[in-house]
């Protein structure tokens, strides 16, 4: 039973119920207008048979009730369009949402999992003070893992909310990015961070530093989170063009493929298909890092050569060269 129904689900797929429904209002208007030619034709036999003037008749009005027909359905024909374009993203959207949960729970049961494990040791074995550090180190990590998910999903809901605390104040962005780098250090341990600035100027913007430190930590975070090289390096560069200032953080990671560059920033998406229950990542980092840049009147995009190759992430904020500090 089970075999026959999985065997007519496909008859009642989005796409061949709207190609079937198309079809068959495209033929009811054909087999309209040929009905109606053929009347207009029997009509006007009449007409002459009896010598009648076919100007009391409706024939000047034939094309007239057949283009507002045309009209009528081509209007038909873009609401049914357009109801199947949202039914398929939402579909797309529950399916992101889908795998978002099945990995996100992952994320969250791993680490307790593993706090569990070690706990269970410190409770059942007597530990030197070697190895209770080496656990208690374990432990820390795993923990600041479950901080740093539980972090985005309560910073997602605030910005979306509008409720995110702080205001916007004039602050010189390298310096921001210099004291966030500082007060951070302990995630980067073991990577090589540098800060370019040619021009020597200091940029002055309006920035909600503790919005503006989210987007820095799911940025530096991701490129050492997808990265396999012994040493991650990141490379930040200050680049004023025209009225537009460029900061860009370009590392040596493992790349993205192009048809992935304008996908990642939605929300919920993760590396590999929707459907895809080895796709990687939240699905939340680099869309809160667009957020954030739109509250600051920005934007970003990503690069990448491919696949091993590095990856660069750009934010463009725009700016007037009155707003230099010290001009």
């Amino acid at each position: 039973m089970e075999t026959i129904i999985d065997r007519t689900k496909w008859f009642f797929h989005p796409v061949l119920v709207f190609i079937f429904s198309t079809l068959a209002l495209a033929a009811s208007l054909a087999l309209y207008i040929y009905w109606y030619v053929e009347v207009s034709t029997g009509l006007r036999e009449v007409v002459v048979s009896h010598n009648l003037d076919p100007d009391q008749f409706m024939e000047s009005e034939t094309w007239v009730v057949i283009l507002i027909l045309s009209i009528l359905v081509g209007i038909i024909l873009v609401g049914i369009l357009i109801i199947f374009i949202y039914n398929q993203k939402t579909q797309q959207l529950y399916r992101m949402q889908y795998n978002f949960i099945n990995n996100f729970t992952h994320e969250l049961k791993t680490p307790v999992t593993s706090l569990k494990l070690y706990l269970e040791t410190f409770m059942k074995h007597e530990l030197i003070r070697r190895d209770q550090t080496k656990y208690l180190g374990y432990m820390f990590q795993d923990v600041e893992r479950l901080s740093e998910n539980i972090n985005r999903i309560l910073n997602l809901a605030k910005i979306e909310s509008k409720s995110y605390g702080g205001e916007s104040v004039e602050s010189n962005l390298v310096s921001v990015v210099e004291r966030f780098l500082k007060n951070n250090s302990r995630f980067f341990k073991n990577c090589e961070i540098n800060i370019h600035n040619p021009s020597g100027l200091s940029f002055s913007y309006y920035v909600n530093e503790s919005l503006f430190d989210m987007l820095l930590m799911n940025l530096l975070i991701n490129a050492v989170k997808y990265n396999e090289s012994e040493k991650p390096k990141i490379d930040i560069t200050f680049e004023l063009i025209k009225f537009r200032l460029y900061v860009r953080f370009a590392d040596n990671g493992i790349g993205i493929e192009e048809k992935e560059l304008k996908k990642i920033f939605k929300k919920f998406y993760q590396t590999g298909r929707a459907d895809d229950m080895t796709a990687q990542g939240s699905g939340l980092g680099l869309h809160l890092v667009r957020s954030v840049a739109r509250l600051h009147h920005g934007k970003v995009v990503a690069q990448s050569k491919g696949k091993g190759r590095g990856s660069e992430f750009i934010l463009t904020f725009p700016y007037k060269t009155w707003s230099w500090i010290g001009l």
